[in-house]
């Protein structure tokens, strides 16, 4: 059987109980709509035991952040590539802005609680997605860190301006947007690639 968030707290494990119970109602209701008290009444514990755990709601969003990193780190990886580095490219895009469309108030909850004190924990959770991009860039830049840098933010940027552009509707509604959507990163993530000398 699969262990609940109140199996967890019942286990002596409030603390990730928590963090899951967070993640579920910035899912549903969005993080402005997310309290540390909204929390405790979803968990049965009093308000105040949060605080045991977590300093204040900006400590346990950025705990939110580091398990919605770890999430798109999965999404990314699990998005199938060829061995080239140009298919291995695309797949990271094509697997980010699936993330983005199917987790949008958590991904919105990840952009934004990167604060001074969080940004420790979450670089370490996004690295293998930072990595995922600068690498392929890389073997596509025949090493050149310059190119590389320039090539991996212009395709970060492709990335994420899609996945806002589906925010948007600007593809329609439901899974033939997603897949547009998809399509339409990868293809202008190709376009990148194969004008990258252009980048500077």
């Amino acid at each position: 059987m699969p262990t609940t968030k109140r199996d967890r707290y019942h286990h002596g494990d409030l603390r990730a109980a928590l963090i899951d119970t967070a993640m579920e109602l910035i899912a549903e209701q969005g993080v402005q709509g997310f309290s540390m008290a909204e929390a405790s009444r979803r968990l049965g514990v009093a308000v105040s035991a949060p605080y045991r755990h977590f300093t204040d709601r900006d400590e346990l969003l950025a705990e939110v952040g580091v398990r919605t990193g770890e999430l798109l780190v999965a999404a990314v990886t699990a998005e199938r590539g060829g061995d080239s580095a140009e298919e291995r490219l695309v797949a990271v895009v094509r697997g980010y802005v699936r993330f983005a469309a199917g987790h949008r108030a958590l991904f919105e909850a990840l952009l934004g609680t990167l604060t001074p004190a969080a940004e420790p924990e979450l670089d370490r959770a996004m690295r293998p997605v930072k990595a995922a991009f600068h690498d392929a860039a890389t073997a596509l830049s025949g090493g050149d860190p310059a190119a590389a840098e320039a090539l991996g933010m212009a395709v970060i940027a492709t990335a994420q301006g899609h996945a806002g552009l589906l925010y948007l509707g600007t593809f329609g509604t439901g899974e033939q947007a997603l897949e547009a959507a998809v399509g339409r990163a990868a293809a202008a993530t190709r376009a990148l690639i194969a004008g990258r000398a252009a980048l500077g």
